[in-house]
C-alpha cells in the first residue's frame, strides 16, 4: 500500500463523506498475502468473520482497493474480502502472461478452496464479473449468490476498446499530475484531489520518481483473441448451469453494458434480474458506491442464508 496508515484513514473518511455515507467509525482492512500454485496473492479482510461471506472481485487495471467503500459499508452486516486478481495490485504476474478466463476462474477456486470459503456471495466488476461468472458456471454449488457488475459474456465493442486505449495510453505518462490529467479526462466524473489519494493504491513509483502502475499490461498485448472469444462463448453457452440467485448491475451512464444487455443477461440465467445504478459509468463502486450499497443490500435481502 503507498498509503500510510493514517493517510488511508483520512482518505477513506473523506471519500465515505462525499459519496454521502455516515461512518461511525472507519476501520482499516487486514492485508494478507497466500500462495497460490506458482503465484502470490494479495487481498483484504474487512473483519467479522462470523459473518456471511462476500468476495468482491474488481475490474481491469484496477486492484482490491476499487471496492473500500463498499466493503466498509457493508462489514457490520457481512465477512468482505476484496482479492487483487492475477497480475494486477500488490498479486504476482504471469510469469507465462497466462491471463486466460480458465486461469483466473482456477485462481477463485484455490483462492476460497485455501481459505475455506462455502455458501458464499461472488461479486465482480467488468474483469471480475467475467471470473465470477466462469466460477459459478463450474462451481454454482458453492455459491449463496452472484453480483455481475457492467460486463457479461458480451460488452460493447467501443466502450470496451475506449476504456482499453485509456489503460494503454496512461501507462506511459510518467508523471502523477499528467496521470491524474488523463484520468480526469477519462471519468470526468471523479474528485482531482481524492483521486490523487485514490491512485496511490494503483502505482508504484520508482527509484528515478517515475510512476508505474500495479498491473501487467502484457494482459492486453498477449491475449489470443481467438481463444478469449472461445471462452466468452463458453460463458454465453453455460448460463444455464448459474443456479444461484444473480443480480446484474447496470450502470446508467456506461458504454460498456446497456440495458439492453442487462435485460437479456438476466432474462438467460435461471434466477436472473438487473437493476440501473444511476449517476454512474462503468467504475460503479467508484462513481456511485452509495446507490451500489443500495443494490446489493436490496438483493441479498432476499437471499436465504
Amino acid at each position: 500500500m503507498s498509503l500510510s496508515a493514517e493517510e488511508y484513514r483520512e482518505h477513506l473518511q473523506s471519500t465515505s463523506v462525499r459519496a454521502g455515507f455516515a461512518f461511525d467509525e472507519v476501520t482499516l482492512p487486514r492485508e494478507h498475502r497466500i500462495q497460490l500454485d506458482k503465484l502470490r496473492f494479495r487481498y483484504l479482510d474487512w473483519g467479522n468473520e462470523h459473518l456471511p461471506p462476500i468476495l468482491f472481485l474488481h475490474g481491469g487495471a484496477l486492484t482490491a482497493h476499487t471496492w473500500d467503500l463498499c466493503c466498509l459499508a457493508l462489514r457490520d452486516e457481512f465477512h468482505c474480502l476484496a482479492l487483487d486478481q492475477r497480475g494486477h495490485g500488490e498479486s504476482d504476474w504471469s510469469p507465462e502472461s497466462d491471463y486466460s478466463i480458465a486461469a483466473q476462474r482456477q485462481d477463485i477456486k484455490a483462492f476460497v478452496d485455501r481459505i475455506g470459503l462455502d455458501r458464499f456471495v461472488l461479486v465482480g466488476m467488468s474483469l471480475g464479473a467475467i471470473n465470477s461468472l466462469a466460477f459459478a458456471i463450474d462451481h454454482c454449488e458453492r455459491l449463496r449468490a452472484l453480483v455481475l457488475v457492467d460486463a457479461g459474456p458480451e460488452v460493447r465493442r467501443p466502450g470496451s476498446s475506449r476504456i482499453r486505449d485509456f489503460v494503454n495510453e496512461v501507462a506511459d505518462v510518467p508523471s502523477l499530475d499528467g496521470i491524474i490529467e488523463r484520468a480526469l479526462a477519462f471519468n470526468p466524473r471523479r474528485d482531482p484531489v481524492i483521486l490523487r489519494r485514490s491512485l496511490m493504491h494503483n502505482l508504484r513509483q520508482g527509484a528515478d520518481g517515475n510512476w508505474s502502475w500495479k498491473y501487467d499490461r502484457r494482459r492486453f498485448q498477449a491475449m489470443d483473441q481467438d481463444r478469449h472469444r472461445a471462452e466468452r462463448q463458453s460463458l454465453a453457452d453455460g448460463l444455464q448451469r448459474v443456479t444461484c440467485p444473480t443480480l446484474v448491475v447496470r450502470c446508467a451512464e456506461s458504454d460498456v453494458f446497456h440495458a439492453e444487455d442487462a435485460e437479456r443477461l438476466a432474462a438467460r440465467l435461471p434466477d436472473g434480474r438487473w437493476v440501473t445504478v444511476p449517476h454512474a459509468g462503468h467504475t460503479v463502486q467508484g462513481d456511485n458506491p452509495k446507490d451500489l450499497v443500495v443494490a446489493l443490500r436490496e438483493f441479498l435481502a432476499d437471499i436465504p442464508q
